[in-house]
């Protein structure tokens, strides 16, 4: 079976060499069949499992394609050259190809599918070089952010922050999860991704189950009447709910710098938030930073231990777990004020130190 499939690439390529040659009536190469030729070699190779005659045809069918100024299906085979050679364990060259067929996708004016071959691509390469995988993620997320995809570009800017996390390479983290901050805050100004709450009425004994809306105008079309009434809660934007998450994260990346004063000013900035003050989260924080700031270690711990900061990403809950205070973490006493002796007490010390020296010196 594998012979026969090999033959048949090898025939194919021939077909397509054969499209190439220019002759005396034949002035100029039909590009088009001899790409068309080249991806049916490529098809046969792989199922052959020759990977590198296959790698070679989809490279081939780029050229010709190029040539036949067909920059879309050029950039189909590059990236089709790439899983060739990720198949054959070439990782950092299979991700080379791919870039560039994302340039050429970008070149023919179809970012969402380079933003797709890049982002392929950092999930390649993450096991093997996590800094190449955090610079493709920051690439695609640019494209969506261009394209005014930003739930998309808000995804892959978490990724890249989760690896610069990984990677210890905190000053970087804290400006990209800094960005997703931003983006969030931006997304709450779409009125498209307002969501409301529907509540039954059993929900009030916690038996119900509750149905979001995707506008607030739904109230209108249920009625009043509806069972499925509006329960008195907070209508926010979809963002809202993960920046207080997104200010945790940031919050014990500052505090892995050994830098409270951007950990606290982070805090300060995220009472902006609606429904970020007296939360469960702005809780927890400040309780982390009184016990950072005043060196205790016993609660820093139990905060980071609690649910909040344990079912996060996991990333963001080893750096909650691994949070030392500075100075060895021995907790700060205030010194104890002395107690005042009653005056019937401090009388008989003063006479019995009169006593002492009554019979003079000798």
């Amino acid at each position: 079976m594998a012979a026969q499939k090999i033959n048949e690439g090898l025939e194919h390529l021939a077909k397509a060499e054969k499209y190439l040659k220019t002759g005396f009536l034949k002035w100029k190469p039909d590009y088009d069949s001899a790409a068309s030729e080249y991806g049916k070699a490529a098809v046969a190779f792989k199922n052959a499992k020759q990977f590198e005659q296959a790698k070679d045809a989809c490279l081939r069918e780029a050229v010709a394609h190029e040539n036949n100024r067909a920059l879309f299906h050029a950039a189909k085979a590059y990236e089709q050259a790439g899983m060739m050679l990720k198949e054959m364990q070439k990782l950092p060259e299979a991700v080379q190809l791919i870039e560039k067929a994302s340039m050429m996708y970008l070149e023919n004016g179809t970012p969402d599918t380079a933003a797709m071959a890049l982002e392929r691509a950092g999930k390649l390469i993450e096991n093997v070089d996590p800094e190449k995988a955090v610079q493709l993620y920051q690439q695609t997320a640019n494209v969506f952010e261009n394209e005014e995809r930003l739930r998309q570009a808000v995804e892959l800017l978490g990724k890249a922050s989760r690896l610069l996390v990984r990677g210890r390479r905190f000053d970087e983290a804290a400006l990209s999860i800094q960005k997703e901050k931003n983006i969030y805050k931006e997304i709450e100004n779409y009125p498209t991704c307002y969501k409301v709450e529907f509540w039954s009425p059993a929900e009030r004994t916690g038996t119900g189950t509750k149905r979001t809306g995707t506008d607030p105008r739904e109230e209108e079309h249920l009625g009043k009447g509806n069972p499925l009434c509006v329960w008195p809660t907070q209508i926010l934007a979809v963002g809202t709910w993960d920046r207080p998450k997104k200010t945790i994260a940031q919050v014990l990346v500052h505090l892995h710098r050994n830098d409270y004063v951007a950990a606290e000013r982070c805090v300060r900035e995220s009472y902006s938030i609606p429904g970020f003050n007296g939360s469960e989260d702005c809780a927890a924080l400040e309780q982390l930073l009184e016990g950072y700031d005043q060196q205790d270690q016993d609660q820093v711990s139990e905060v980071c231990n609690s649910p909040l900061f344990k079912y996060m990403d996991n990333d963001y809950a080893k750096l909650g777990l691994s949070l030392v205070v500075p100075g060895g973490g021995i907790k700060k006493k205030s010194p104890a004020t002395p107690q005042a002796k009653p005056d019937g007490a401090a009388g008989m010390a003063a006479e019995e130190e009169e006593d002492e020296y009554s019979g003079g010196l000798c």
